[in-house]
C-alpha cells in the first residue's frame, strides 16, 4: 500500500495542465520548470507523510512565485523550509509573506511533525499563474482573477480536489484559505460534487500580512480555534 507522501509524490510528478489559457497569462508548474522542486518536494513529503493516517485538507487558491513555485510546498518558502523544517534549499532563502505567517500559526499548534501529521495543505487550483505587468514585470495572477482564466480551469481544478481527496483526505471538514472569492468558488463546486459535509473558511495569509499585520496574533488563534474542529 503506498504511503500518503507516495501517493502525493506520484501526483506532483504527473500533475500538468494541457488546456488552453488566456492571452497573456502563464502557467508555472514547478515540478516542470525545476527539476529541484520535485526533489525539494519530495523530501518535504517523506519527513512529514511517510505513513498511512488520514488528514484533513487545507485548500489555497493557486501556487506563488516565492513559495511553492520554488519549493513545489504550498506555503513553504525556501526560507521556512530550511529554517522550520531542515531542508536543504540549493538556491538564495527567498521569502513569501504567506509562508511567514503559516509557520507562525504551524509554531503555535506544536510544531510541523504535529501539524502536518493532521493536516495537509493545497490548493484549489494546483499549478500557478503569473502574467506581466504594466511595468514589463512577471508577477503573480490568481485563477479567478479573470472569468476567461476560472472557466479555462475549471474542469483542471475538479479534478484535482478528486484525486487530493484520494490520498486520504478525511472529508467531513475542508478549510479553505481565503474567505472572499475562493472560499464562494470552492462551495458552488461542493454544491456540485459533494466533496465535503462542511467547508470552513479563513482570511488567506497574504491579506493578514499585507492588510492585518498588527492583529497576526488573533489571526493565528482564529486559526488555532478553526483547525481544533478537526477530530
Amino acid at each position: 500500500m503506498k504511503t500518503f507522501a507516495q501517493k502525493i509524490i506520484a501526483f506532483n510528478r504527473s500533475v500538468e495542465f494541457t488546456g488552453a489559457l488566456p492571452p497573456g497569462i502563464r502557467i508555472m508548474n514547478p515540478f516542470k520548470e525545476n527539476k529541484e522542486s520535485l526533489k525539494i518536494s519530495s523530501a518535504f513529503y517523506t519527513k512529514y507523510y511517510h505513513d498511512n493516517r488520514p488528514r484533513h485538507i487545507i485548500l489555497g487558491i493557486n501556487p506563488g512565485r516565492f513559495g511553492a513555485g520554488l519549493t513545489g510546498v504550498p506555503f513553504t518558502d525556501p526560507k521556512r523550509l530550511s529554517e522550520k523544517c531542515g531542508l536543504v534549499f540549493p538556491g538564495p532563502l527567498a521569502h513569501e509573506p504567506s509562508s511567514v505567517f503559516i509557520y507562525d500559526m504551524i509554531e503555535a499548534y506544536g510544531g510541523s511533525e504535529k501539524f502536518y501529521g493532521k493536516f495537509y495543505i493545497n490548493s484549489l487550483c494546483p499549478l500557478g499563474f503569473t502574467i506581466k505587468n504594466a511595468l514589463g514585470k512577471e508577477v503573480n495572477y490568481n485563477f479567478y482573477d479573470s472569468k476567461a482564466l476560472t472557466e479555462a480551469v475549471h474542469d483542471f481544478i475538479i479534478w484535482n480536489i478528486k484525486r487530493q481527496l484520494s490520498f486520504g483526505i478525511q472529508t467531513d471538514i475542508c478549510f479553505c484559505l481565503g474567505s472572499g472569492k475562493n472560499e464562494k468558488i470552492l462551495h458552488r463546486l461542493n454544491e456540485e460534487h459533494g466533496f465535503f459535509k462542511k467547508i470552513v473558511a479563513l482570511e488567506h495569509p497574504r491579506y493578514i500580512m499585507q492588510y492585518k499585520s498588527k492583529s497576526i496574533r488573533e489571526y493565528i488563534d482564529k486559526y488555532l480555534a478553526a483547525f481544533a474542529l478537526a477530530q
